[in-house]
């Protein structure tokens, strides 16, 4: 049986990472842990976050570059700005910016 995990952000939500200069939308999740071991291991053992919580596909940018972030739900806040992000991959998923979150594109029903 597969265990139930909630998660505190959802697709669509902009956030910002906790420590790290950087804010994106999400746009898929994992309820645990689905990347490597050589990504996983590369991060400081101090600040390795668990891998027991969900993470994050981000459409992530900073001031200079736009890039996908894999993040921890512990590394994530909401970001309050209120601000649409800029990233150019967004409009492949999401129709629009309500205000507060990215919509996604509505499917065609058959």
């Amino acid at each position: 049986m597969q265990e139930l995990v909630e998660a505190k952000f959802s697709i669509g939500n902009i956030v910002k990472h906790r420590f790290l200069n950087f804010r994106g939308v999400i746009f898929d999740l994992d309820p645990k842990f689905n990347g490597t071991e050589e990504w996983y291991n590369a991060i400081p053992k101090n600040i390795r976050p668990k891998k027991d919580q969900p993470y994050y596909h981000l459409f992530a940018e900073n001031e200079e570059i736009f890039y996908i972030a894999y993040v921890s739900e512990q590394n994530l806040v909401h970001d309050k700005s209120l601000l649409p992000a800029n990233h150019p991959d967004i409009k492949q998923i999401f129709s629009h910016f309500d205000g507060e979150k990215y919509i996604t594109h509505k499917k065609d029903k058959n």
